[in-house]
C-alpha cells in the first residue's frame, strides 16, 4: 500500500503515533497502534464511551496538520452522547469518525481504558485426586551387547511390569529428550504420562512434583490458576483482562467484528493466544525470586550495552523458590463460554449468533497444546471443556461441575453473573439451562458513567434515607468518601458492584420510585435536570471535585432504565425457569462470577435481581467456573463427567415462552411489579417497599 494511501495518527497523551490505512475508525487505529480507548458496545455507537478530541493546526513538533476534516464527516448517532458544545471542542466518537487524513486525537481521562481489577481467586474446595497427568518412576536395565533393545522400548517394558501400562507411545518432544534423561539419571527414569497412553514428558532420576494449568476465558476477563498437580495446592492465581475487549465488550460484537473484518477471526485468535502465554510466563515468573536492579560498590545502577538497567535476583533469605518454567507445566483445561470457545479455537462463530444459534462442537476436545501455539511442555495437551449451547457454554459447565447441583435434593438457582448472565435451575432430578443479556449494563456499559472495574470506580454506594446523600467507596483506597478529602477520591465512574448498589439505594432511600423513576418529592440537591437536556433529571453521585475526570459522577433516567433491562432480563429467565422446574418458591441461590465475590446480596434482592429467597440461603461462590477447569485438571473423571452434564442439562430460550414479553415488563419493576419479598421485610422501608 502507497504512503498516499495511508495517513500518520497520534494520540495524546500517550505519544502513541504510526501510519494506519485511511478509511478505518479511530478506534481501530488505536488498537493497531496499541492505545487503548473504551469500546463496550463494540463500535455499535450506543455505549459513546469512545469519546475522543480531534485537535485542530499544524503540529511542527509532529511534522503534521491534523483537522477535523481529515475525519469522515459526523454522524446523527454521535449527537446522543457529544453535546453541540463538545462537537465545536472537536469531539468525535472514536468508533464513528474514520481517519482520511493525518490526525492528533486527544484521548479523555474517562475515555481511557484502566487497568481492570481482577477477582478471580480459587477457593477451597474438595477434589480427589485423579489426574489425566501422572508421573511413574521407573529403574531399567543399561543395554549390553546381548540386550541392546532401545530406550523407548526398555522404559515400556518396566513400566508394563510395575504399573500394568500397556501399549503406550510417546510424544516426539519427550523422545527427543530420552536418550540424555536416561543416561543422566543413571538408568532411572520418570515419565509424565497422559491418559496412560502417551508418554510426553521424561525427567532423570525421580521426580515427585509437576505442575498445571487450568484456565477460565470469560469475554471480559481471564484467569489461570498453577497447580501442584501431587499435592492439588493452587500455588499462583494470574488474571488480566480478555485481549479480545478492545474488539467489544459483549460476544455478540466479536462475532460481529469477525463478520465485518477479513482476517478477524484470527486476530482476535491470536491476541487471546498471546495474552494467555503472558499468563503463563507471569504464573512461572512469580515462583523465582524478584528481580531488582542491580548495583556497583558505589551504590550506583549497572546498566548493559543498550543503557538499561541490568536485573538481577534478590532472593529472600529463608524463601524456597521453586523456579519454574513455562515447559514445566505438563496439563492444561480451559472453561469458555460458546463464543470465547469458537474464537479461541479459530472455528468460526458466525452460526452462534444466528438462531437457533448452534455451535460447532458440544463434546469437549484434547488438542496439543503446541498446535493452539501455547507456550507450555511441547508434549502437553489441553483439554477443552464442552458446550451446552450457543449462549450457554464450557463455563457453566465448569460451574456445574464445581457445585455439582445435579447431586443435590435441595431446588438451588445457579446465577453466574458476567457480560452474558448464565442460569441454572435443578436438583438430581433434573436441570434446566438458560442465557440472558445483562453484562453490558452491569459491568458499564451503556451507562452514562459506568466503567470498569478499575482504580478510581465506584464500588459501594449508600444513599441516607432521610437526606438523600451519598457516601460511596472507590477501587484503590480503603477509606469512604464521608473520611476522605475530595482530592483524595480520584472517582472516574461507576462500576459492577456499584452500579448494583446504586439501584437498590435509590430504591430504598425513595429517590426512584417501584416503576423506576425519579420520584416527584426530591429532599436534595443531588437531584437535578441534565445540561443538555432539561426534560431530563439525574441524581449525582460524586460532585466533580471528588473526580479525575473534572465532572460530576451520575446516574440518569436513562441509565435507571438500563440497569432495569438488565436486572429485568435476569429475574424474568429465573421466574420462567421456575414455572417450567413447577418450583413455587428456592431453597438455595448461588451467585457465581467476579460479581458473586462483590455483590451485596440484600441489594441484590432489594432491586429484583432474583426471587424472594431466605438471604442466609443466598450465597456466593466466586469463580466456580475457574473451579470447575481445577477440578478437571486434577481429576480426568471429572472430565466424563462434564460431557455427561453437557448432554442432560435442558437448554431453554426464554424469548420463544409465549408471556416473555409480559414477564419481563412486570420484572422491570422494583423489586417486581406483584411478586412478594417477605424477606425484605425489616431491611426495605413498608412505605417503601409496598408501594403500588
Amino acid at each position: 500500500m502507497s504512503s498516499a494511501e495511508k495517513a500518520m495518527v497520534i494520540f495524546q497523551p500517550s505519544g502513541r503515533r504510526g501510519q494506519v490505512e485511511r478509511g478505518v475508525s479511530i478506534i481501530e487505529a488505536s488498537r493497531r497502534l496499541g492505545v487503548d480507548i473504551e469500546a463496550l458496545c463494540g463500535e455499535k455507537k450506543v455505549c459513546g464511551k469512545c469519546k475522543v478530541r480531534i485537535e485542530q493546526g499544524a503540529f511542527q513538533k509532529f511534522g503534521i496538520t491534523s483537522s477535523l476534516e481529515h475525519a469522515s464527516p459526523w454522524q446523527e448517532e454521535e449527537a446522543k452522547f457529544v453535546s453541540a458544545g463538545e462537537r465545536e471542542q472537536g469531539f468525535r466518537l472514536g468508533c464513528a469518525a474514520k481517519v482520511l487524513g493525518d490526525l492528533l486525537v486527544f484521548v479523555p481521562e474517562e475515555s481511557r481504558a484502566g487497568k481492570q481489577v481482577v477477582s478471580k481467586a480459587a477457593r477451597d474446595i474438595p477434589i480427589e485426586r485423579n489426574p489425566a497427568v501422572k508421573l511413574y518412576t521407573v529403574t531399567c536395565l543399561p543395554p549390553t551387547f546381548e540386550e541392546p533393545t532401545g530406550d523407548f522400548e526398555r522404559m515400556c517394558r518396566e513400566l508394563t511390569k510395575e504399573y500394568d501400562l500397556n501399549d503406550l507411545s510417546i510424544d516426539w518432544h519427550a523422545l527427543r529428550k530420552l536418550p540424555g534423561a536416561i543416561r543422566k539419571g543413571k538408568w532411572t527414569i520418570t515419565a509424565a504420562v497422559w491418559n496412560d497412553r502417551e508418554i510426553i514428558n521424561v525427567w532423570p532420576g525421580t521426580v515427585s512434583d509437576y505442575y498445571g494449568l487450568a484456565v477460565d476465558i470469560g469475554t471480559t476477563t481471564v484467569a489461570a490458576y498453577l497447580c501442584n498437580m501431587r499435592t492439588m495446592q493452587v500455588l499462583d492465581t494470574v488474571s488480566m483482562m480478555n485481549p479480545q475487549c478492545k474488539y467489544g465488550e459483549d460476544v455478540m460484537a466479536r462475532i460481529t467484528y469477525h463478520q465485518m473484518n477479513p482476517g478477524g477471526l484470527e486476530r482476535m485468535s491470536n491476541d487471546l493466544v498471546e495474552g494467555l502465554n503472558s499468563l503463563i510466563a507471569q504464573a512461572c515468573a512469580n515462583t523465582r525470586p524478584p528481580l531488582v536492579k542491580a548495583k556497583d560498590e558505589n551504590g550506583k545502577a549497572i546498566k548493559d550495552a543498550d543503557g538499561q538497567p541490568v536485573l538481577v535476583e534478590a532472593p529472600q533469605e529463608g524463601v524456597e523458590y521453586l523456579r519454574l518454567g513455562p515447559a514445566d507445566i505438563v496439563d492444561i483445561t480451559f472453561g469458555c463460554n460458546t463464543a470465547m470457545h469458537h474464537i479461541f479455537l479459530k472455528l468460526d462463530p458466525e452460526p452462534v449468533g444466528l438462531a437457533p444459534f448452534p455451535p460447532v462442537i458440544h463434546h469437549s476436545l484434547d488438542i496439543k497444546a503446541r498446535d493452539l501455539g501455547l507456550n507450555i511442555n511441547p508434549g502437553a495437551y489441553a483439554f477443552i471443556m464442552p458446550n451446552e449451547a450457543g449462549f450457554v457454554g464450557a463455563d457453566n459447565v465448569c460451574v456445574l461441575v464445581a457445585e455439582e447441583p445435579h447431586r443435590a435434593e435441595e431446588m438451588a438457582l445457579i446465577i453466574d453473573i458476567g457480560t452474558n448472565g448464565e442460569l441454572v435451575l435443578g436438583n438430581k432430578r433434573k436441570l434446566i439451562s438458560s442465557s440472558c443479556a445483562t453484562g453490558p449494563a452491569l459491568e458499564g456499559a451503556q451507562l452514562s458513567c459506568g466503567m470498569r472495574a478499575a482504580p478510581g470506580a465506584i464500588e459501594r454506594i449508600k444513599i441516607d434515607p432521610d437526606t438523600h446523600e451519598v457516601d460511596y467507596k472507590v477501587i484503590g483506597r480503603e477509606a469512604w468518601r464521608s473520611f476522605s478529602e475530595p482530592k483524595e477520591m480520584q472517582t472516574k465512574g461507576i462500576c459492577g458492584s456499584g452500579i448494583l448498589d446504586v439501584l437498590a439505594e435509590l430504591y430504598s432511600s425513595g429517590v426512584v420510585s417501584k416503576s423506576g423513576r425519579f420520584a416527584k418529592e426530591q429532599k436534595s440537591k443531588r437531584f437535578r435536570s441534565m445540561a443538555d437536556n432539561p426534560r431530563q433529571k439525574e441524581f449525582v453521585i460524586a460532585w466533580a471535585e471528588d473526580t479525575s475526570i473534572g465532572k460530576d459522577v451520575v446516574i440518569t433516567q436513562k441509565d435507571i432504565r438500563q440497569i432495569q433491562l438488565a436486572k429485568g432480563a435476569l429475574y424474568t429467565g429465573c421466574k420462567l425457569m421456575m414455572r417450567r422446574m413447577g418450583v413455587a418458591k428456592l431453597d438455595k441461590v448461588k451467585i457465581a462470577g467476579a460479581f458473586g465475590t462483590h455483590v451485596d446480596k440484600a441489594k441484590a434482592l432489594t432491586m429484583g435481581l432474583f426471587p424472594d429467597c431466605d438471604l442466609e440461603r443466598v450465597m456466593s461462590v466466586g469463580n466456580a467456573a475457574g473451579d470447575g477447569a481445577r477440578v478437571v485438571l486434577l481429576n480426568k473423571a471429572k472430565r466424563d463427567e462434564a460431557n455427561w452434564i453437557s448432554r442432560n442439562v435442558e437448554y431453554i430460550e426464554l424469548t420463544v415462552e409465549k408471556d416473555f414479553e409480559q414477564q419481563f415488563m412486570e420484572s422491570m419493576q422494583l423489586p417486581h411489579m406483584t411478586d412478594q419479598f417477605p424477606h425484605l421485610e425489616g431491611l426495605v422501608r413498608p412505605e417503601i417497599l409496598h408501594q403500588k
